[in-house]
């Protein structure tokens, strides 16, 4: 907190001819030179050797003085009135519901407290996609969804019967909980409750605006992004995770609204300390502009009155444990604990009774306040802004909550309290034992003011607008290259993919609205080629000349760069791609990101993201670079994934794949590219890639349907009456030991084994579970079998499946195989070792397959057990080694 040092005043006159000095500067010069003045003495003083301590805090007091603000251009007395009607409707939403069942829940404090800034914003600054404007992007803080509601609901595009089944969504037409594009598709633009992802979005929201702008794909200049949130959710590390680099983009499209009430679910957000000081200093120190809104329009007379800065030393002096109190406890209790512990303060509010005391409002319940920090908002240049608005939580709730540590988890109301909240905001309704919704009639001054700020304003928010032209996908031919096999040349599914995501930059028609994604490991993922031929996104351009610049992939920046490199910083960049795929819906343009990331470090690390992605309806590639256990070799416990695809299996609209060879990926890539890009199917990717070089086979005729559906017979062999038969299925890069597992069979045990390639279990289990579903709710018709039973019928054996994921990847479809089934996979920790070792050690290898398959056999009677002992000695198995996955 700023704080004049402790320090003796030994010259008061001097003190006094120097602040009359800066008055004279700010009256004829204003502020910027009187800046420009302390700035220059502040500097000169530490370069003559002076230790000035830096401190990145103002005053405890509004930033903009109340000569300085501009004035609400509207009605303020029917906004009041408006803004009384939405917290009536907002609060009987939730009272209505928990009367109805107390499972169904829901929240009115957080709205209550947050009101004004929505309505401000509403009325006055928030634009909708138009032919004047492409629309602003808004984010809206989860828990003040019933006031969002209540809105809509005055502006009619929601109804009566919508508000009374707020939470009660699964007979249809219900309101969801929050903000959840999936489920309200054509309202909500992004789902924010998972607090902390709603400013992180909304940083690369903004990014990515200006990254379209700069490469001449959609006109942006002139929008905003406007991200609130609370002040508790400020503590979570996305929040403030990627703020410096808003203020290193400039970016002056973004505005964050913190509606700061002080208070978290359990109690206060800085109960010994302000929270609005110390989020104005880390902003501030990152390089935002802050524009603080502590004091309504009340406290202004009292503030003028305060020559000698007593009141403002009181503010600074009491902490927002204190601040709740002064709220919760009434006037009375303020004018003793807060103006009471100076007599001349205590004098100041003498002829003020206890009710006017207790009025004195917080600047984030003030429109004109709210107003004036908007209007500035908008209009700073080369930065971002931060609006800290104090609040009180529970707002009008009265002694039911306001200002009380219990006032989140509020869902009903007595009485009393719900009569005290209807005469505090006028609202004209006599009965109240229902607490009825109200809405006005259509042709009265508020309905039609309503509809009159939104009609300047381009249309009605929240709103999503999916409207994007589909793109001409090229043919599965165009990737021909990895199709055909690579001979004895030995390349990774990695290389693969950076091949054909070159081959797609390259394609006329859909080549500039790919957008590769990385996080620093361009380099390990083969893709420092792309640096010179795409460019590196940055809104500086490059200022430098790069260290490598006489190589041929040096290392280039450019404006108009294509590659988004978001550094060691996977939340960011997943949170890139998530900007690029719903481009669809923000910007009305489709464009096709691939992020790729160490697998490791992607689903396990920001699982909350990619199902936020899956909320949002984003559309793309995630690229899980280096996957599987066994692949990484050398790098290690940290670093080797071997359950990712476990996350992304439970995200309904994610499809999945762990394809082994070139022809597979470019199969799938193709495949994806059509769904989401011609069809436009609201689904995503998650396919894994290795980093292993082996040799690619080419595309089997007619293996296409089976590379999608998850399953394909790769290598059949003739079955023999006299001879045994096994069914083997592999996946990635454990594939190719099932391949050898399936020779070694055959050499050394006279077995028979048809090879499978499983790129996908997931949506083999997704498949089967449908064909379940259908089955079971169709008890007289004819069943359905699933894909995995067509393609085993009349084949011989039990089946084998190894992957270089945990045993429960392929245990996925256990249920759908008719016969003895073994799953084999790397459950336990990774390690560093070579991959052969690696293999055997997590018992995926060749022999371990084979020694499976003889096992799975034995258990069938089909050969002695006997035979399983022979391989276990002939391929030295420790048959007493420790189990992986307790070591």
């Amino acid at each position: 907190m700023a704080a004049i040092p402790n320090i003796p005043d030994v010259d008061p006159e001097e003190t006094q001819e120097w602040l009359e000095s800066i008055d004279s500067v700010l009256d004829r010069d204003g502020v910027e030179r009187a800046h420009y003045l302390l700035e220059t003495l502040v500097d000169k003083a530490r370069r003559s050797g002076a230790y000035l301590p830096y401190s990145a805090n103002t005053a405890y007091l509004n930033t903009i003085p109340a000569t300085r603000e501009k004035h609400t251009p509207g009605d303020p007395a029917i906004e009041w009135r408006i803004r009384s009607l939405v917290r009536w409707n907002a609060l009987a939403m939730v009272v209505q519901a928990n009367r109805k069942s107390t499972e169904l829940g829901g929240h009115i404090a957080s709205f209550a407290s947050a009101a004004t800034l929505y309505d401000v914003g509403f009325n006055h600054f928030f634009h909708a996609p138009s032919e004047r404007h492409c629309g602003d992007l808004v984010l809206i803080q989860g828990h003040s969804a019933p006031g969002i509601y209540a809105r809509a609901f005055l502006e009619g595009r929601i109804t009566e019967d919508q508000l009374d089944r707020f939470r009660q969504e699964v007979d249809g037409d219900g309101l969801s909980s929050y903000p959840h594009p999936w489920l309200m598709p054509d309202f909500w633009q992004f789902p924010t409750v998972s607090m902390g992802l709603g400013p992180l979005m909304a940083i690369y929201q903004a990014r990515f605006m200006r990254y379209l702008h700069h490469r001449g794909l959609a006109e942006t200049e002139g929008r905003k992004v406007w991200a609130f949130m609370g002040d508790g959710e400020m503590d979570e590390p996305e929040s403030l995770g990627a703020i410096s680099l808003a203020a290193r983009e400039k970016l002056n499209n973004l505005i964050f609204v913190i509606n700061c009430n002080l208070q978290r679910l359990d109690g206060p957000v800085r109960g010994n300390g302000k929270i609005i000081q110390e989020l104005e200093g880390v902003f501030r120190g990152a390089g935002w502009r802050v524009i603080k809104v502590i004091w309504g329009s009340y406290w202004d007379p009292l503030l003028n009155r305060d020559t000698k800065g007593l009141l403002q030393k009181r503010m600074e002096e009491a902490v927002d444990g204190e601040y709740q109190n002064f709220k919760a406890k009434g006037g009375a209790y303020t004018r003793e604990h807060f103006f009471g512990k100076y007599p001349e303060l205590k004098n100041m509010v003498s002829n003020m009774t206890d009710e006017d005391i207790w009025r004195l409002n917080r600047g984030g319940h003030d429109p004109h306040k709210v107003y004036a920090a908007y209007a500035e908002a908008v209009l700073t240049v080369d930065q971002p802004t931060v609006i800290l608005a104090k609040t009180v939580k529970g707002y009008g709730m009265g002694e039911a909550g306001e200002g009380q540590n219990i006032t989140h988890q509020q869902k009903k109301m007595g009485e009393e309290a719900i009569k005290a909240f209807r005469d505090r905001f006028n609202i004209p309704i006599e009965d109240i034992s229902d607490t009825p919704f109200y809405r006005p009639p259509d042709d009265s001054e508020e309905i039609k003011y309503l509809h009159e700020r939104r009609k300047a304003l381009g249309g009605y928010l929240p709103v999503r607008i999916a409207n994007a032209k589909s793109l001409e996908i090229p043919s599965l031919d165009h990737f021909e290259a990895l199709l055909e096999g690579t001979g004895e040349r030995e390349i990774s599914t990695t290389m693969s993919f950076v091949r054909m995501l070159t081959t797609l930059t390259k394609d006329k028609k859909i080549g500039k609205y790919v957008v590769p994604i990385v996080p620093d490991e361009a380099r390990t993922f083969g893709m420092e080629g792309l640096f010179r031929q795409l460019g590196i996104y940055s809104s500086r351009g490059q200022l430098y000349e790069p260290q490598d610049a006489d190589q041929l992939m040096y290392y280039r920046e450019v404006l108009n760069g294509q590659i988004l490199e978001e550094g060691i910083n996977e939340a960011g960049a997943i949170s890139s791609w998530i900007a690029a795929g719903t481009a669809y819906a923000n910007h009305g343009i489709n464009m096709i990101p691939f992020y790729i990331f160490y697998s490791m470090f992607g689903f396990q690390r920001v699982g909350d993201l990619a199902w936020a992605a899956g909320d949002i309806q984003a559309r793309g590639f995630l690229m899980g670079g280096t996957a599987g256990r066994t692949t990484l070799a050398g790098e290690g416990l940290q670093h080797d994934d071997g359950h990712s695809h476990l996350f992304s299996c439970n995200i309904p609209n994610c499809v999945s794949y762990d394809p082994t060879f070139a022809y597979e990926l470019a199969v799938i890539i193709r495949e994806g590219l059509r769904r989401m890009y011609e069809e436009q199917e609201s689904i995503f990717y998650y396919i894994t890639v290795m980093n292993e070089n082996y040799a690619h086979p080419p595309l089997p005729e007619g293996a296409e349907p089976g590379i999608i559906k998850g399953l394909y017979l790769f290598k059949e062999r003739a079955v023999a009456k006299d001879r045994p038969h096994v069914q083997l299925m592999g996946s990635g890069t454990i594939l190719r030991e099932v391949i050898a597992a399936g020779d070694l069979l055959e050499q050394d045990f006279g077995v028979d084994a048809d090879v499978w390639s499983a790129p996908s279990f997931t949506e083999l289990r997704r498949d089967g579970l449908a064909a379940e579903r259908w089955n079971r709710l169709h008890p007289e018709e004819a069943p359905r079998p699933s894909y995995v039973a067509q393609c085993l019928e009349g084949r011989q054996g039990p089946v084998v499946a190894a992957s270089d994921y945990v045993k429960l990847f392929a245990d996925q479809i256990r249920p759908l195989v008719d016969r003895h089934y073994v799953a084999l996979g790397t459950d336990g920790y990774g390690r560093s070792d070579v991959r052969a070792k690696l293999r055997r050690f997590f018992e995926v290898d060749r022999f371990h397959v084979a020694v499976a398959a003889l096992k799975a056999l034995a258990d069938e009677g089909v050969v002695p057990a006997a035979r399983v002992s022979e391989a276990i000695r002939k391929y030295e198995i420790n048959p007493d080694a420790p189990d992986p996955i307790t070591v």
